[in-house]
């Protein structure tokens, strides 16, 4: 993997995140998570590069989130596209994903990824934030959510950026 700097990308990340799909991964080597997100974004906040991830509480990979300090996003060619979507359906709590899919994990020194990504951000969060009914002012988007199972907002530092040549 090569190392860019997070100004250096150069990828239409709405596409990446909403069409191709993400992992969202969290963890060490001795306990991990990842599920496929395709909601978020990437931009520049407080003057640094950012992601911003949303995960709802019920979910696995919520629980590491919320005790880590860092987390990945990382992107996969096509073929993975069946191991994605068994990551976004499937829950760790209740099967192997990696053994699953066949993905094999990498631990970076700050966060875990897989070896077969294309490309991986390596994140720190900085901010959370708790969406809730109150803050849409579209009402349209609350057929999203099905009683109090609002996302959680992850605001993170996109730290380092690795791309697979």
């Amino acid at each position: 993997m090569k190392e860019l700097n997070a100004f250096e990308l150069n990828e239409n990340m709405i596409s990446t995140i909403g069409k191709e799909w993400m992992l969202v991964t969290a963890g060490d080597e001795t306990n991990c998570n990842t599920m496929t997100v395709s909601w978020g974004g990437v931009g520049i906040l407080w003057n640094k590069p950012v992601v911003y991830t949303f995960i709802r509480p019920q979910r696995y990979t919520y629980e590491f989130l919320e005790s880590c300090e860092y987390y990945t996003m990382s992107a996969y060619p096509d073929e993975y596209r069946a191991a994605l979507k068994l990551c976004g359906t499937k829950s760790g709590r209740d099967i192997d994903k990696a053994a699953q899919t066949g993905l094999t994990p990498v631990f970076d020194e700050k966060a875990p990824y897989f070896s077969q990504a294309r490309l991986v951000l390596v994140c720190r969060k900085m901010y959370v934030q708790d969406l809730c009914e109150a803050g849409a002012l579209d009402k349209s988007i609350l057929a999203n959510y099905h009683g109090d199972d609002y996302h959680r907002m992850y605001v993170s530092e996109i730290e380092k950026v690795l791309v697979n040549e």
